[in-house]
């Protein structure tokens, strides 16, 4: 092991990271009879959830992916009814978990880290996406960007974290399976750890910070997180 200064804090992103959003697939192969559209919706979603925050404005991020579903079915001359929209907000509080993440939040909270999540969804009533996958029991807190009504990767939300946390930014590791997160992270002071699940991967441009650990699945990344970081 080395003798890094630690993150005491992990702080887990939700959707796609724990949440797998291809339970979705088969949906967006129906309404689109493409279900790599799903792909397309989810970029649009991030791009104008980061839209609204640099432009000071908010919506929560469930709406905006409402918003996005029906524009992207517009683009594409698909007619949406009441029970499509309907039956994808019910797969969204649905998502199941990633296999690799009851493994790898259990190692890390045997190593005697915190656990916590940040998410960009707005938060829910009980029981939540997260108690309905069985993780909820693994994190002390879940962190919504709604209290700072900002999409990630803006740096208050981060900073939201480690305040509410009595913590700095530095012990804080974000772990995420989107790049644009890890380097909103890195910027406000913490750490990253990237995972790269399918559909995500490294942008190799200048100035662009290197995730302090990459693994492809989340047991890989729990271990080498362990290995990293002394606690």
């Amino acid at each position: 092991m080395s003798s890094t200064p630690l993150p005491s804090v992990i702080v887990f992103d939700v959707n796609e990271t724990l949440l797998d959003i291809e339970t979705l697939a088969p949906l967006f192969a129906r309404l689109f009879g493409d279900e790599n559209i799903l792909r397309e919706w989810f970029a649009q979603l991030v791009l104008y959830s980061q839209a609204m925050t640099l432009s000071s404005l908010y919506t929560p991020f469930g709406e905006l992916g409402v918003g996005a579903l029906k524009m992207t079915a517009d683009i594409h001359k698909i007619t949406l009814t009441d029970q499509d929209i309907n039956e994808f907000k019910q797969l969204m509080s649905e998502m199941p978990a990633h296999p690799d993440a009851m493994p790898a939040l259990t190692k890390l909270r045997d190593a005697g880290f915190r656990l916590v999540t940040l998410t960009n969804s707005a938060s829910s009533a009980s029981p939540t996406p997260l108690e309905k996958a069985g993780l909820s029991a693994f994190f002390e807190r879940s962190f919504s960007v709604e209290t700072v009504e900002k999409f990630k990767p803006a740096p208050e939300t981060y900073q939201m974290v480690a305040k509410a946390l009595s913590v700095e930014t530095s012990d804080l590791c974000l772990v995420a399976c989107h790049l644009w997160d890890t380097i909103g992270a890195q910027a406000a002071g913490c750490q990253g750890a990237f995972l790269t699940r399918p559909h995500n991967a490294m942008l190799p441009a200048v100035n662009v910070p290197t995730p302090d650990v990459t693994a492809s699945d989340l047991v890989t990344l729990s271990d080498q997180i362990i290995d990293k970081y002394q606690i």
